[in-house]
């Protein structure tokens, strides 16, 4: 995994890219995370993999583009939030969408903030569901709209 540099980062987005390494590092099957803000920009990433790189020179799928998982995510985000308010279903909680080589899977962390995961077809969706929980129960009070900035900001930066 190739995490973006730390170095002058707060307190709270070091330990948030902490959390995500931890995620994609410690469950089996997880190939990429990708936090997404409300406005379908990307904060954090397993894999920060610079815009500018070539489609033809990254890996198939979206580990080797961090903004394609953003993308996904956001747009997934947006249509179940859509597919919520017209059934009168409340607040999205997860998504996943299953494929034949690969899941997804998408939740909500706080103020429209998601969390996203792209996974192996094997993986164990209750495993990868759990470990997804466990990161929104620490980030979510952690992902204010300050951090949020600052995160912005250092994907921004980062090479």
């Amino acid at each position: 995994m190739n995490a973006p540099s730390t170095y002058g980062l707060s307190t709270q987005a070091r330990n948030l890219q902490w959390l995500l390494t931890d995620l994609v590092e410690e469950v089996p099957g997880v190939n990429s995370v990708a936090v997404v803000s409300s406005d379908g920009l990307l904060l954090l990433s397993s894999d920060p993999a610079a815009p500018e790189t070539p489609a033809a020179a990254r890996p198939k799928g979206p580990r080797g583009a961090s903004a394609d998982l953003a993308t996904i995510v956001s747009g997934l985000g947006s249509l179940t939030t859509g597919a919520a308010a017209l059934m009168d279903g409340g607040p999205v909680k997860q998504t996943m969408v299953a494929m034949e080589h690969g899941s997804v899977f998408v939740m909500s962390i706080s103020d429209g903030s998601l969390l996203g995961v792209h996974a192996t077809p094997d993986c164990d969706m209750s495993v990868v569901a759990y470990h997804m929980a466990l990161f929104v129960g620490r980030a979510g009070h952690v992902l204010t709209p300050e951090v949020r900035s600052e995160l912005r900001q250092s994907m921004e930066n980062t090479p």
